[in-house]
C-alpha cells in the first residue's frame, strides 16, 4: 500500500548544491508580527535611494532601472549566505518546472561539447527515443537556428515547449557523412529521479534527485525488485545517494519514512523557537525489514543528508562512503507575484539525534574512499569541497573551526560498477562476504523510538 506523504512543504531551487526549500506565501517573524525597522535602517534606505538616483542621472550611459533594482536585491541576498538569492520570473518558472519532474520536451539528457549540444542519452519511451536519436549525437541547430553561440540553458529552453508541438533538430552523427534533420513532436517528459537494478540477490536503487516523482518512483523500484527476485531471496538494498544534490524536503521525508516504522525524521529550527517543526515517521517499512546500506560522498547534499542522517540515527541503515557535503540549511521560496521570487535561508535542519549537519556533513559509519584516477586528477584538478568551503556560508550550530575545516570529500563515482569500491563494499557486506561491526547497525544503541 502506498504511503505517499502529504506535507505542507513544497518547492525547491535545484542547482549544483541542491538546496532544500519550502514555499510560503509570506515570511512570519516573531509569531507572525512584523518587526519594526530601527531608525538607522530608514537612513540607510535614504542612502540607497540617493545612490540609485545618482546612478540614474549621472552614469555615462542611461542604465536599465529594473536591472539596477534586481542587482541591488540580489546583492542583499547573496551577502547573507551562498544559498539566498533573487529569482527572476523566468528563473522562478524554471524552478517550478524542474521540481515538478515533468515538462513538455523531447526526452534527452544533454551536455555541451565544443559549442554544440551532445546527447548523453535518450530517455526510454520518449519522443526522442522513438525518433531514433542516439547517445553521442550532436545537435547543431534547432528549428533552423544554429546552436553555436548559445549556452546549454538557452538550448534546452528552445527544445522544451508545449506538448504536441513539433520541433526540427539538425543532427550530426559519427559515421554519417551529412547532417540530417529530425522532426519530433514534444510530449510530457518525466524526469527519472530513481533508477534501479538487480545486483545478484541485492536490490540497487539510485536516487539522483528529490523531485515530486521521487517517492512514487522509489516505491515502484522496490516493487519491481521484489517481483523479479522474490521477497525471500532479497539479501537487502543499496540506496545510492552519491552526487545527489538534494531537492524537495517533503520527498526527503517520504523516502526516509519509507524505511522507518516510527520516530522523528528531521526537525527544522529557525530564528524563533516557535518556528521549530518536527516530522515523524508513520508505521510501515517499504523494504520489509531487509538490511539497507546508504552510499554517500562529497556530492551528497541537503535532502540526501536528511535521509542518510535519519536512517543512521535510527540504526535502520549503515552509511558507507565519505563525508557528505554539509548543506543543512532550509531555503524558503517567497513568491513576488509577476516579479519572481526570493529564495531565503530561514532555518537549519537537524537529524533525529539533534545533530546540525550545516557545514559539517554526515560522517559514514564505514569510510570507503573512492580515489580519483590519476589522469582525471591531473586533467580536472578536482579537490574535496564542502559547504564549509563556500564563502559566507552559514555556520553550523555548535560548529567549531576544526570541524568545519574537515568537511567535504571527493564526489567521484566510476562509470563502471566493477571499479566502484564503495558499491562493491556494500554488496559484499549484504552478501556476507565481509564483516564489519557497523553492519548491521544496532537500533538499541542509537536514537530511541
Amino acid at each position: 500500500m502506498m504511503r505517499k506523504a502529504t506535507f505542507l512543504f513544497a518547492g525547491v531551487l535545484l542547482g549544483a548544491l541542491g538546496a532544500v526549500s519550502i514555499t510560503h506565501n509570506q515570511l512570519l517573524l516573531g509569531g507572525g508580527s512584523a518587526v519594526a525597522a530601527a531608525p538607522d535602517t530608514y537612513r540607510q534606505l535614504d542612502l540607497f535611494g540617493h545612490v540609485f538616483e545618482s546612478i540614474r542621472g549621472n552614469y555615462v550611459e542611461s542604465p536599465e532601472e529594473s536591472a539596477l533594482i534586481q542587482s541591488a536585491i540580489q546583492g542583499m541576498l547573496t551577502s547573507l549566505d551562498p544559498h539566498s538569492s533573487y529569482l527572476t520570473a523566468q528563473e522562478f518558472e524554471d524552478m517550478q518546472v524542474q521540481t515538478s519532474g515533468k515538462f513538455g520536451g523531447l526526452g534527452i539528457e544533454v551536455t555541451m561539447e565544443e559549442g554544440l549540444i551532445k546527447v548523453v542519452s535518450p530517455i526510454d519511451e520518449t519522443p526522442a527515443a522513438r525518433a531514433g536519436i542516439l547517445a553521442g549525437d550532436l545537435i547543431v541547430s534547432i528549428d533552423g537556428e544554429a546552436i553555436q553561440g548559445l549556452n546549454l540553458s538557452e538550448a534546452v529552453d528552445m527544445m522544451r515547449g508545449p506538448v504536441n508541438t513539433p520541433i526540427t533538430i539538425s543532427v550530426r552523427r559519427e559515421g554519417v557523412k551529412k547532417t540530417f534533420d529530425v522532426t519530433i513532436v514534444r510530449d510530457v517528459i518525466t524526469i527519472l529521479s530513481v533508477r534501479s537494478r538487480q545486483e545478484g540477490n541485492v536490490g540497487y536503487i539510485r536516487v539522483s534527485t528529490f523531485n515530486e516523482q521521487t517517492y512514487d518512483s522509489l516505491e515502484t523500484a522496490v516493487e519491481k525488485i521484489e517481483s523479479e527476485l522474490g521477497v525471500k531471496n532479497i539479501k537487502g538494498y543499496v540506496v545510492d545517494l552519491r552526487n545527489n544534490p538534494g531537492g524537495l524536503l517533503d520527498q526527503a521525508i517520504a523516502v526516509s519514512d519509507a524505511f522507518l516504522d516510527r520516530g522523528e525524521i528531521v526537525s527544522t529550527r529557525g530564528r524563533h523557537a516557535e518556528e521549530t517543526r518536527r516530522h515523524n515517521a508513520r508505521p510501515g517499512d517499504l523494504a520489509a525489514g531487509k538490511p539497507v546500506i546508504v552510499l554517500v560522498n562529497g556530492g551528497s547534499a541537503s535532502a540526501s543528508e536528511i535521509v542518510a542522517g535519519a536512517l543512521q540515527d535510527h540504526g535502520r541503515a549503515t552509511i558507507i562512503g565519505t563525508r557528505s557535503f554539509g548543506k543543512g540549511s532550509v531555503q524558503t521560496i517567497l513568491p513576488l507575484g509577476p516579479n519572481g521570487a526570493l529564495r531565503l535561508t530561514t532555518a537549519r535542519y537537524f537529524t533525529p539525534s539533534g545533530r546540525s549537519i550545516q557545514a559539517k556533513g554526515i560522517d559514514p559509519d564505514i569510510e570507503v574512499i573512492q580515489e580519483l584516477p590519476a589522469e582525471l586528477a591531473e586533467q580536472l584538478g578536482i579537490e574535496p569541497r564542502g559547504e564549509a568551503s563556500l564563502r559566507g556560508h552559514l555556520p553550523g550550530e555548535g560548529a567549531d573551526e576544526e570541524t568545519e575545516e574537515a568537511s567535504g570529500s571527493l564526489a567521484y563515482v566510476p562509470a563502471d560498477p566493477k571499479d566502484d569500491k564503495q558499491l562493491n563494499h556494500a554488496l559484499d557486506l549484504l552478501r556476507g562476504l565481509q564483516a564489519n561491526a557497523a553492519f548491521p547497525p544496532d537500533p538499541e544503541l542509537v536514537v530511541p523510538n
